[in-house]
């Protein structure tokens, strides 16, 4: 009989390999979003984190072994005199005061020793948080002397005491703590981060300077995205120079271009209007009747259509960008709109002067301004300015534009009515010039729907 049971072999495997997998780049980008985002932040911390690990590493391996050894050492060496003392105090011929004990322990030994009366020791002190005279001080008195002992390395600073319980009495030796313990390891740490610093600042100093040239592209770049003319010069390491020599270049052919479509359209611009100034001409010649009044219509259907085109293809015309004062600018707008009967307010919050070129925002909005007043009765007009961007929002209480046809009316000559009769639908480009406009200063203009009932044409720019 066979076993027909599903096998769920392969989804184990799957998960065994695939779970750390995971779990790693859930770590990873953990990591990534502590990291600092800037480019100089990013190269300090590349050269700040190296010295900073190899510091430590010294510090560790060699400092505290370095520290541990030799403190080791000296504590011996003085645990070795006072053994010697013990030694002394039980061989030595009992004198007042054991003033021969304390002859030698001065002039040879360098310690204070005192015979006190035999009592019982202090009980011990608690060990300080950098403990490692205290255990090396005990390990050897324990080694050597074999003999109860106090000791108090905090008490007095730049003194160690150590008490010995003798059969007959309390043998007490003072002796100074840099015998004991090595103090001139500080010396070393001084000059490992002064230095440090000292190398700290040189790189600094350096990466600031490699990394100005970088930002002042990345200025010039932004400038240019923003219509404003900059002044840069390409300085710096190689690379950055060659990025600066290739914006220069690349600004040079759109500039190009945009001046051989201008020269063109002029050119195709003279050509029509002789064309249409024919017409005109003829028509006045004819005598009036509907057929001649139809072809006059046409005529003036056509002129919109081409002078709309043209202002459209045209684009700013390589107007100058200058320090505008964008509340007065709508509440102009605001007031032609009053002017045609219909009910407008303006809002604005923030600094009004914002630097951009005024004659094409001016058409930016007021396309928009206009595109609400042709559907709508009321118009309200909010503005804001921060620290990055203004904003400025366009509500009507009109028909809207439906949701699936809110990109699509930024295309060139698209009409939602499909009439073609000029004076009712226009020309299909007021929004397209908008936002050509407003993507021309770096920003963009999206719609969406209007609390009061309408459209909402929202233009974002950066200041």
């Amino acid at each position: 009989m066979t076993d027909t049971a599903p096998r769920r072999t392969t989804p184990f495997v799957f998960s065994r390999f695939e779970r750390p997998r995971v779990l790693w780049y859930r770590f990873a980008r953990w990591v990534a979003e502590l990291m600092p985002k800037g480019l100089y932040a990013r190269s300090l911390l590349i050269v700040i984190l190296p010295v900073v690990i190899l510091q430590s590493v010294i510090a560790y391996f060699f400092m505290e072994r370095h520290w541990q050894t030799v403190t080791q050492r000296l504590s011996a060496a003085v645990v070795q005199d006072v053994a010697a003392l013990a030694d002394f105090y039980k061989a030595l011929p009992r004198d007042e005061n054991n003033v021969k004990l304390r002859e030698i322990a001065s002039a040879r030994l360098h310690l204070d020793v005192d015979v006190l009366p035999r009592k019982e020791l202090p009980p011990p002190l608690p060990k300080p948080f950098f403990s490692l005279l205290d255990s090396a001080l005990s390990r050897e008195l324990a080694h050597q002397i074999k003999r109860p002992f106090w000791i108090d390395t905090v008490g007095r600073s730049n003194l160690v005491e150590i008490q010995i319980l003798m059969d007959d009495a309390v043998l007490r030796v003072i002796t100074h703590r840099n015998s004991t313990y090595a103090s001139n390891s500080h010396i070393f740490l001084m000059w490992m981060m002064g230095t440090s610093l000292v190398l700290l600042g040189v790189a600094i100093a350096f990466l600031r300077n490699q990394i100005r040239p970088i930002l002042r592209l990345a200025g010039a770049a932004e400038d240019f995205g923003k219509g404003r003319e900059t002044e840069f010069r390409p300085h710096g390491a190689r690379e950055v120079r060659q990025a600066g020599y290739a914006f220069f270049e690349m600004r040079r052919r759109i500039e190009r271009a945009m001046d051989q479509r201008t020269a063109m359209l002029n050119g195709v611009s003279h050509d029509l209007r002789t064309v249409l100034t024919r017409f005109k001409l003829s028509l006045e010649l004819l005598d009036a009747g509907e057929d001649s009044d139809a072809l006059r219509k046409d005529v003036d259907e056509m002129q919109r259509m081409l002078e709309a085109y043209l202002s459209f293809a045209r684009g700013d015309g390589g107007e100058a960008s200058a320090s505008t004062d964008v509340r007065a600018l709508l509440e102009d707008l605001a007031m032609d709109a009053s002017r045609h009967g219909t009910d407008t307010h303006v809002s604005f919050s923030g600094d009004p002067m914002v630097t951009l070129r005024s004659d094409s925002f001016r058409r930016c909005v007021g396309n928009l301004v206009a595109n609400a007043q042709r559907y709508g009765k009321h118009i309200e007009i909010e503005a804001a300015r921060d620290e990055r961007f203004l904003t400025i929002a366009v509500e009507d209480d009109g028909p809207g534009i439906p949701e699936k046809l809110r990109e699509d009316v930024f295309r060139p000559f698209f009409r939602i009515d499909e009439s073609r009769n000029q004076d009712e639908g226009g020309t299909g480009l007021g929004l397209a010039i908008a936002r050509d406009i407003a993507r021309s200063h770096g920003g963009d203009i999206q719609l969406a729907q209007s609390r009061l009932g309408g459209l909402r044409a929202v233009v974002r720019v950066p200041v």
